[in-house]
């Protein structure tokens, strides 16, 4: 966990590190500052904040374009905080043209986040794998990558390029948006919802030689391969955006139907195994909150 006086160094050098591995990435999902910690204490090498876990923890909404820049670079800036481990963060369309995105690549790196995706949805955006999903010319989107990639000052901020184009033209349309996606500078791909197991083949054997992004959206439009045979793909990133999410919605909803239903939620918190307030206090820092209180010490 990230000492409360330490400052984002290194992360982006260490992401690149890590892609550049020979074993596929994992990034879970996270969508404040309290589920980055835990996904950093699990044991995970990088956090993924995810756009559809903000829009719900924010505005109890879905991901349907509802969140503005601020309101995602705060939730980065905060969740960045926290956690000593490479953030990732869903930057949606860069909220704007090419000039937007120059700011919002600036935004996103004072941060402190190691890297970020842009995708080539028009507006309103949607969640990747809702219907109704319409993607801007290709020309539009690529001005807005080689916007993102002289924008960043830091050369190991890490710029990912989504399409989501195969839904309303393709696979094949989006493999080439991701081509040319490539061409423009970006260091990662990003195929959007493939819907079948030869979909996602046809990606990876397609685009072989760039470094890929899977994002294994649980109950969405894409088959959920095993880690190994991702590997074997070839992709470099994996995320798994929404299963901390769900399993808070999950957990939460169970205590609370207890709660309802029997007037105490002791017997629900029992079963879900929940931590103690002590316990609790100790995930989010309270040692080294302690500490600083020593060092400080009038």
């Amino acid at each position: 966990m990230a000492d409360l006086l330490s400052h984002p160094t290194g992360r982006r050098a260490r992401l690149r590190s890590l892609l550049a591995g020979d074993r596929p990435v994992v990034a879970p999902g996270a969508y404040d500052a309290l589920s980055a910690r835990l996904v950093e204490q699990a044991g995970f090498d990088v956090v993924y904040m995810t756009g559809f876990g903000t829009t719900a923890s924010l505005l109890g909404r879905p991901d349907v374009g509802l969140l503005g820049q601020a309101e995602m670079v705060d939730n980065a800036r905060r969740m960045a905080s926290v956690v000593d481990v490479p953030l990732i963060a869903d930057a949606d369309t860069g909220y704007g043209n090419p000039i937007n995105v120059i700011r919002t690549v600036r935004e996103y790196e004072q941060a402190g986040i190691a890297g970020l995706h842009l995708e080539d949805q028009s507006l309103p955006k949607k969640c990747g794998h809702l219907a109704g999903k319409e993607v801007v010319p290709l020309e539009e989107m690529t001005a807005k990558i080689r916007a993102a990639v002289d924008a960043r000052t830091d050369p190991d901020l890490v710029i990912i390029a989504r399409t989501d184009a195969a839904q309303q033209y393709g696979v094949d349309a989006a493999i080439e948006r991701a081509r040319a996606f490539a061409d423009a500078g970006a260091d990662l791909l990003f195929v959007e919802a493939p819907t079948s197991s030869d979909a996602l083949e046809k990606v990876a054997s397609e685009l072989s030689g760039h470094q890929l992004v899977f994002n294994g959206a649980e109950g969405g439009r894409t088959p959920l391969p095993s880690y190994d045979r991702l590997a074997e793909l070839g992709f470099s990133l994996i995320l798994y955006p929404v299963s901390t999410l769900l399993a808070a919605a999950s957990g939460i909803r169970t205590m609370l139907t207890r709660l309802h239903d029997d007037g105490s939620p002791s017997a629900a918190l029992g079963d879900l195994d929940v931590p103690g307030l002590d316990a609790f206090t100790e995930i989010v820092g309270i040692s080294e909150i302690r500490e600083l209180e020593e060092r400080y010490k009038a």
